[in-house]
């Protein structure tokens, strides 16, 4: 079982970044596959990017692909999420997910998951 705790979130311009991180408790954390999604107001959760236990894949939505970066240290148990050129409509809640095996795009195949961290892109 892993434990993750999402952070970085906050208020930022359009145009501006942050970066999320995402702490995982356990030993193994290098055996899981991890994904970030989001849930804006009044909407499914989605699907932003995924990675592989060692980082050798990589996949991300279209609507971050060029802006998002998604990586990992598992020295620090921990995930990132980099992003740049924000957008107001990427305003929503940001989730860390973890799964065994690859990595997948649909919350289903996720079986721990963070509180979420608030992301707010001001226009």
């Amino acid at each position: 079982q892993v434990q993750l705790v999402e952070s970085g979130g906050g208020l930022v311009q359009a145009g501006g970044y942050l970066r999320l991180s995402c702490a995982a408790s356990g030993r193994t954390f290098s055996s899981y596959a991890m994904g970030w999604f989001r849930q804006a107001p009044g909407k499914e959760r989605e699907f932003v990017a995924g990675i592989n236990w060692s980082g050798s894949r990589i996949y991300y939505a279209d609507s971050v692909k060029g802006r998002f970066t998604i990586s990992r240290d598992n020295a620090k148990n921990t995930v990132y999420l980099q992003m740049n050129s924000l957008k107001p409509e990427d305003t929503a809640v940001y989730y860390c997910a973890a799964r065994h095996g690859s990595y997948g795009v649909f919350t289903s195949e996720y079986a721990y998951w963070g509180q979420g961290t608030q992301v707010t892109v001001s226009s």
